[in-house]
């Protein structure tokens, strides 16, 4: 990877937007199929643009190619959403990234940060609910479905398929 700038480029495809009616049509909590996977929530291939404004990045350095980050901020949408669209008011989705990062130094104080990777999704919390997915019997742990998600990344890295 080198540091250059990545811009966002198109968001929607010339299929996307002829099928944008048919998509419509399935709601966020309707059960979708994506492999042999059911799920609810955006469906497979759905993207989003959001801003970052104002966020704040905390990092400690703990061994000397090894830092402990720290990340808070409100993300809004680049464009708004659709009325009655998404999830409840108070959910909360619980995500494990794994990505790179390039940092070129633009002057004694600034850095234009690139971050490209995957997030994936571990859990989620309804508003109603007093724990995330994960914590509820008959569902994977937390620390499974990590595991999951490095061992097929580390598969997939070796497979040059990242």
């Amino acid at each position: 990877m080198s540091s250059e700038k990545y811009d966002i480029i198109e968001f929607l495809t010339a299929d996307e937007i002829e099928n944008k009616n048919a998509m419509k049509k399935q709601n966020f909590n309707s059960l979708k199929i994506h492999g042999n996977k059911i799920y609810t929530g955006m469906r497979v291939g759905g993207k989003h643009y959001w801003k970052y404004n104002g966020g704040r990045w905390y990092e400690v350095k703990k061994a000397p190619d090894e830092w402990k980050i720290t990340f808070n901020c409100i993300k809004k949408r680049y464009n708004e959403a659709p009325n009655n669209s998404g999830a409840a008011r108070g959910t909360k989705y619980h995500w494990y990234i794994i990505a790179d990062q390039i940092a070129e130094k633009l002057d004694a104080n600034s850095y234009l940060t690139t971050m490209r990777g995957f997030k994936y999704k571990i859990g989620h919390q309804r508003p109603h609910w007093r724990n995330f997915s994960y914590d509820y019997p008959e569902q994977q742990s937390y620390t499974q479905k990590v595991i999951e998600v490095l061992e097929r990344t580390i598969s997939q890295l070796k497979a040059n398929m990242l």
